[in-house]
């Protein structure tokens, strides 16, 4: 769990990093990565939330 929170906030910062040097270097190229990287945190925080509610189905079964 600890390590999950970790990976998603360093995601999470990394792309606002990335959108950070977007608005600084107005370089699409920053945009894009930005993106990129918000697209897989949040892909990973959807599967990371399907486990732990299949966890939760499992018991109640």
């Amino acid at each position: 769990m600890v390590i999950f929170r970790l990976v998603f906030g360093l995601l999470l910062l990394a792309s606002v990093l990335c959108f950070a040097m977007f608005i600084g270097t107005r370089e699409p190229v920053w945009r894009q990565r930005g993106l990129l990287v918000l697209k897989w945190t949040l892909l990973a925080a959807a599967g990371f939330f399907g486990v732990l509610i299949f966890e939760r189905l499992v018991v109640l079964l």
